[in-house]
């Protein structure tokens, strides 16, 4: 179980297969770099050199009190490429995990090639959420009710909630399907850190600044997803960018988990030409 310990005294567990150019991969909250190794890292691996590794908080990696903002993210990330000296990856993100590419790239774009960001918030749109009739707060208890959980009217907009029962559910994917989650590690990570407060603060990446992020950035968005409105923001102010909308799915926004063939499709075609003209393969 390979570690790093970062010069801020952190530690992350990651994994690192394959053979090529360089790809990390960024999961989003309350998930685990397992999710990319279900479907995305076997299928990928054979043309690239996979990175995978557990957030802050996540997984096997350290749970400090605090640190868990976009920013404080990013610096985990550059910590981790530093670490295991990985000069200019192709980042790939999904949720919270896109966010983090998209203030990475904001902030060094020396140290990226590519950015792959699959349906991003981006916490300077929290408006566009904070409101009760955010359709994301239907997908999320309609997903809820589908898999067997009734959630009480004064709890529809509820993310504590939400989130706690998310947790209780069983696994959704793998081979481990249907089985109970441990949810000790996520309850700690949810009631003693500062993540449920940090996640959202814009910091560095504020609406300005998008425009700025000259890194090419291949946008992913489920037809119906909750995220659209910052996929269609995303698709309009960031300067070389490539959207793609996939097809609209049971969940809505799991995209690597739910259609994991058409969005490694995706990925290969599009890293593949960049990341080897790099190296200097033609």
């Amino acid at each position: 179980m390979p570690k790093l310990v970062l010069d801020s005294g952190l530690t992350l567990h990651y994994q690192q297969v394959g053979d090529g150019p360089d790809v990390v991969m960024v999961h989003g909250i309350t998930g685990n770099l397992a999710v990319w190794h279900l479907q995305l890292v076997p299928a990928l691996s054979d043309r690239f050199r996979v990175l995978t590794y557990d957030l802050r908080g996540h997984g096997y990696s350290g749970t400090p009190p605090s640190g868990y903002t976009p920013d404080d993210m990013a610096d985990d990330l550059l910590g981790l490429l530093d670490g295991l000296e990985l000069e200019r990856p192709a980042l790939v993100g999904h949720s919270y995990g896109a966010d983090i590419t998209l203030y990475f790239a904001a902030r060094h774009p020396d140290r990226v090639s590519q950015v792959v960001a699959i349906e991003p918030a981006l916490p300077a749109l929290e408006d566009l959420r904070a409101h009760d009739g955010w359709a994301g707060w239907r997908y999320w208890v309609a997903a809820l009710e589908r898999a067997g959980h009734q959630v009480p009217p004064e709890r529809r907009t509820d993310l504590r909630y939400l989130i706690h029962a998310t947790i209780d559910l069983p696994k959704q994917w793998g081979p481990l399907q249907g089985l109970p989650r441990n949810p000790k590690p996520l309850l700690r990570l949810l009631d003693e850190t500062s993540l449920p407060e940090d996640y959202n603060r814009i910091g560095t990446l504020t609406l300005d600044r998008v425009s700025s992020i000259e890194t090419p950035v291949i946008l992913m968005c489920q037809e119906l997803s909750a995220f659209r409105e910052t996929f269609d923001y995303l698709s309009v102010h960031l300067p070389n960018v490539e959207a793609i909308v996939l097809p609209r799915t049971e969940w809505g926004h799991f995209g690597p988990l739910e259609q994991p063939e058409l969005v490694t499709a995706h990925i290969a075609a599009r890293l593949g030409t960049e990341q080897t003209t790099e190296m200097g393969v033609h």
